[in-house]
């Protein structure tokens, strides 16, 4: 595929995108839409774009190219198995909390049960983590745009980064998690359907029947699910397993972004039914693209094709595009591009409008009309120009990752997520066992840096002090747990017992 092929490409698909969000905001643009979709968002809708959204296009490149490696091969389905178990939790613990009290923002629930300074932490340590990944999740993608097509045009690496946030604001800023709702379904529409065509151009180019396909990734060394022969690894079965568990408990049931569309459901029925349904194909996705994995590297021992290299570093988040945009045929290769867009651009869009919603509830107050003098009119300028905002952060978060990254994007993201998303876990955790205490407010923050703080030294140190045992995902759970201890220490008798 040429580079003018592709950008043509692109700004098709944006072209879509932003003239459904024009008609989308003809029926409205107020703030009830932009955060809530007027909660009248169909269950359907929000399942199957929601995978679109989990996904991402980590996924999409690094999933696929981490296969490849002895120590991982299909080992990330254990942590995947791990996360349908967290959904479940999600959808039978947190959404019947969070419909119960009529949340707009996720982390009013704190504010209530511990305290304002405790509800801002919690909100704070959303706007970190949510801003830290979707910035990993973009950067990730912008990679292989600056690489495959800007280039040719002389595009400096910062311009790409500019134009991708600037075409994803282009249709998000009116009509938010209403636009988000709809468009998120049409590109994880374009995700899925490319996920399925690009095994079958693969198999095609290596005169696979499905069946034949199907023994070659089986008994190919790529293929291991299962590793339990030493606990020490981070790839053993029952760490990946537990740390998918909580990982999903933290990084989705309490992260705003993906409750913010349950939420938009007319009750809790439709927001479990969305999860279960969700929860079904998600884990039927990640099996397919880790067998896309298999028969990338199938398809390059076959053709003599090495891993692409950036700064003479192997990276093998870049194998799959060069395999569709360099090695298959002009369809295999478009239909990468669609999948690959529809994945990071679902993240990235509903994450810049989470965290629009989180500062503009949380710390503007927006939904609670007691406290805002501003007209509806001002209030919606004033968003506006967080949206702005947040999407300018991104932009030099991701400027700063092409600076210091020189890791696998997914092991990063996974990992900074381990330090940032295990105090909400703790301090969740407090708040729904603990219903006889509550805490010190103003001592709250010191204890959700300390317990991340406490888990890096760990981490760098746990082969001296651990016998060389190596953590994990499970490393958000320890975190959680510091952080829930720390609580304790500071926790105080509760004047009632709390009701929710």
């Amino acid at each position: 595929m040429s580079p003018i092929l592709i950008l043509s490409i692109i700004l098709v698909y944006f072209g879509i995108l932003i003239f459904i969000s024009n008609v989308v905001s003809k029926k409205g643009t107020d703030n009830d839409t932009f955060f809530k979709a007027n909660k009248n968002s169909k269950w359907y809708l929000v399942a199957f774009g929601m995978i679109g959204t989990a996904l991402s296009g980590v996924t999409f490149i690094s999933v696929p190219g981490a296969v490849g490696n002895p120590e991982t091969q299909f080992s990330y389905f254990q942590f995947v198995l791990g996360n349908a178990i967290g959904f479940l939790i999600i959808a039978t613990v947190l959404l019947p909390l969070y419909y119960r009290m009529n949340l707009t923002s996720i982390y009013s629930y704190i504010e209530q049960r511990l305290g304002t300074i405790s509800y801002k932490t919690a909100a704070s340590i959303f706007l970190i983590s949510r801003t830290i990944g979707s910035a990993f999740r973009l950067y990730l993608v912008v990679l292989v745009l600056q690489r495959y097509v800007f280039e040719a045009f002389k595009v400096p690496f910062a311009a790409t980064v500019l134009i991708s946030l600037g075409l994803i604001f282009a249709y998000t800023y009116r009509g938010g998690l209403k636009t988000i709702i709809i468009t998120d379904t049409l590109q994880t529409f374009f995700l899925v359907t490319s996920v399925f065509l690009t095994i079958y151009f693969i198999c095609s180019s290596l005169n696979f029947s499905p069946t034949q396909a199907f023994e070659a990734v089986k008994n190919s060394s790529y293929s291991k699910i299962f590793f339990f022969e030493d606990y020490l690894k981070g790839n053993f079965v029952w760490k990946q397993i537990v740390g998918g568990i909580f990982v999903t408990i933290a990084m989705v049931g309490l992260d705003q972004d993906l409750m913010q569309k349950n939420l938009s459901c007319a009750n809790i029925k439709e927001a479990q039914k969305n999860m279960f349904t969700f929860t079904g194909i998600f884990v039927i996705i990640n099996l397919f693209f880790l067998s896309v994995g298999a028969l990338l590297y199938l398809y390059a021992d076959q053709n003599g094709i090495e891993v692409p290299k950036v700064n003479d570093v192997a990276r093998t988040d870049l194998l799959f595009p060069e395999i569709a945009f360099h090695h298959l045929e002009i369809i295999p290769a478009v239909t990468f591009l669609l999948g690959l867009t529809a994945a990071t651009f679902a993240t990235t869009d509903s994450a810049l409008t989470a965290l629009t919603t989180s500062y503009c509830v949380d710390f503007l107050q927006m939904d609670k009309a007691e406290n805002n003098k501003r007209t509806p009119e001002e209030m919606v300028k004033l968003r506006h120009k967080v949206h702005l905002g947040f999407s300018f952060l991104l932009f030099l978060v991701i400027l700063l990752f092409n600076a210091l990254n020189d890791d696998s994007v997914v092991k990063m993201i996974f990992k900074v997520a381990s330090y940032t998303y295990g105090p909400l876990l703790g301090l969740y955790g407090f708040g729904l066992f603990m219903k006889t205490k509550t805490v010190r407010d103003q001592w709250v923050p010191v204890v959700c840096i300390i317990a991340p703080l406490l888990c890096w030294i760990m981490t760098t140190y746990s082969k001296d002090w651990f016998g060389d045992y190596q953590f994990d995902n499970e490393l958000i759970l320890v975190n959680g747990l510091l952080t829930f201890l720390g609580l304790l220490m500071i926790s105080k008798p509760a004047v009632t017992e709390t009701r929710f």
